[in-house]
């Protein structure tokens, strides 16, 4: 069966002052999101984990265990962790950390939690 992991950032620590981000975004609407990518994974018939991460080591820490509990066929990296300019060194400290932990995963990236399943679907099963 195929197993995809979502990573992202815990919405309760995002900052939301911050201008790079979409106005009007908060907690709960993230949130919403990260709900329907995991019914929507669930719908594929995929085992569709979540690994939400605090911007810190402690968040590093937990994906690695994450990591290291199964093989995922593909990890999608949440924009909240990739897009804000102020997150840049955190964003590469989550990219070598899959790298160590899933090398052979492949790796995608959604627009918006809620097309997390089509952000992996167009690497499952490519060779």
């Amino acid at each position: 069966m195929t197993r995809v992991l979502f990573v992202g950032q815990k919405p309760e620590t995002v900052d939301f002052s911050d201008p790079s981000l979409p106005p009007g975004f908060d907690a709960e609407k993230i949130q919403a999101g990260i709900d329907i990518a995991k019914a929507t994974m669930s719908e594929r018939g995929w085992n569709g984990d979540l690994c939400m991460i605090a911007p810190d080591d402690s968040g590093i820490a937990m994906l690695a265990a994450q990591l290291a509990k199964a093989n995922y066929d593909c990890i999608v990296i949440g924009g909240g962790l990739r897009l804000p300019p102020k997150s840049l060194v955190f964003f590469e400290r989550v990219v070598n950390a899959i790298h160590q932990g899933a090398p052979k995963a492949a790796l995608a990236f959604n627009t918006r939690p809620q097309d997390t399943a089509e952000a992996a679907a167009r690497w499952i099963g490519v060779d």
